[in-house]
């Protein structure tokens, strides 16, 4: 089974994640897409066992995974400052994998009926829906 982690900007969320899958000890293989260095950076040295930097690795990234987890911007293109090109959103979209969104209201996207949740929770969610959905 092998999990994508996507991130951009400063990689926080994505090392966050990263460090939760890890430390649910799951039998996965965790492979981390920055949108630039800094992020890709910040997921390997969390523990990614694989990483890569750049819109062409999440193009191939988002076809070989089983599940995808990140932000909600992953699937919107020109979001995060502009790091997730429309190339991007696309390959996330209509990647065959089970994505698992945290939802973050920055980027002019705002999620309605997303209550005021700490990232921390919400990466811990996102986990719990990967173990189940793991079975």
């Amino acid at each position: 089974m092998k999990v994508l982690i996507i991130d951009g900007q400063g990689g926080g969320l994505g090392r966050q994640l990263v460090t939760a899958v890890k430390e649910a000890h799951l039998d996965i293989e965790v492979l981390a897409v920055g949108t630039n260095s800094a992020a890709t950076n910040a997921m390997l040295r969390a523990g990614a066992d694989q990483a890569a930097t750049g819109e062409n690795s999440v193009e191939v990234a988002s076809r070989q995974a089983d599940v995808i987890m990140g932000p909600i911007g992953i699937v919107i293109a020109d979001s995060m400052l502009g790091e997730i090109t429309p190339a991007m959103a696309v390959a996330v979209g209509q990647s065959r994998a089970k994505r698992i969104l945290i939802p973050v209201n920055l980027c002019d996207s705002i999620v309605v009926g997303v209550g005021e949740i700490s990232m921390v929770k919400n990466v811990q969610n996102a986990v719990n829906v990967l173990e189940k959905f793991l079975g």
